[in-house]
């Protein structure tokens, strides 16, 4: 049965894994000119290449305690801030919408000499992950889903996303924190890590308005991705927080039943960020898939 292949961690299953660093990690970092906007990258290690696609609105820093342990574990972990986000530059002209994301993604691929990758994707990556295998599946030797969804948005939440817009608007990019770190984190991590809710808040501020108000577009407006679902053909991990609210696992399940052979992992103790709050968990998560479908 598919059920079994769900799989629940405990937060200490990945001991001695988090934050481990190869000898070598063979870091590099910069801007690349994609599509007219300036792409912050972020590479490290040598290996299989594994491309990770933030949420909204974040940046690639939210993979700040993944990329050593991946790297350790035989990968090249490439992660991105999307135009509008973290260090990444967009035209006024071009802030940003799903089919951009998505090709400025790929263009950075090109520019790093990346033919193939592991493609990752955590909220709003998810979107930009299955627009990106439309586009060119070619391109994914895996696919890696972390609390993300399929589904289109319904009323309620295109209002919510719409709101998020609005108060970037007016208020800035800041004052989106108090608004996203209630779902980021769970509450016993906001207690008793604060730092964990200050790094977040920190990368939530770098956003632009512009870069903003695109994401929440592109969050309320995201096309049904059910029916991609069934087109994909590459071993796939779906990564979930047991609390996370904004898509609780009911959603990570729907996407387990319509991918073929795909694998889901449900992290206790951790909310939309699971990434991020419970690395120890998600690193293990990865690293045991990618051996288990030789995809490493």
């Amino acid at each position: 049965m598919k059920q079994r292949m769900i799989t629940a961690l405990i937060a200490g299953l990945a001991a001695g894994t988090a934050h481990a660093g190869a000898a070598d990690t063979g870091r590099t970092e910069g801007n690349l000119n994609v599509n007219g906007a300036q792409i912050h990258y972020v590479s490290v290690g040598n290996g299989t290449p594994m491309l990770l696609l933030h949420g909204y609105p974040l940046s690639g820093e939210l993979f700040s305690r993944n990329r050593d342990a991946l790297a350790a574990a035989g990968y090249r972990v490439i992660t991105i801030d999307h135009r509008g986000y973290g260090k990444s530059v967009a035209p006024a002209s071009a802030p940003g919408d799903l089919a951009t994301y998505a090709a400025d993604a790929l263009g950075v691929m090109d520019q790093l000499g990346v033919p193939k990758a592991i493609i990752g994707g955590m909220s709003m990556g998810g979107p930009i992950a299955f627009e990106m295998w439309r586009t060119a599946p070619e391109r994914f030797t895996g696919l890696i889903l972390i609390n993300t969804i399929a589904n289109p948005a319904g009323i309620v939440e295109q209002n919510i996303w719409k709101g998020m817009a609005q108060k970037a608007s007016t208020f800035g990019p800041q004052s989106l924190a108090p608004e996203l770190l209630k779902d980021m984190l769970t509450g016993m991590t906001r207690m008793n890590r604060p730092g964990d809710a200050a790094f977040l808040t920190g990368i939530v501020k770098q956003a632009s308005v512009a870069g903003d108000v695109a994401g929440a577009a592109v969050l309320a407006t995201r096309p049904d991705s059910i029916p991609t679902l069934k087109t994909i053909t590459v071993p796939t991990l779906i990564i979930e927080g047991v609390e996370d609210t904004v898509y609780p696992p009911e959603f990570s399940m729907k996407m387990m039943q319509n991918i073929t052979g795909s694998k889901l992992v449900l992290i206790p103790g951790a909310a939309h960020a699971a990434i991020y709050e419970k690395a120890d968990a998600a690193n293990r998560a990865i690293i045991d898939w990618g051996r288990a479908n030789n995809v490493r």
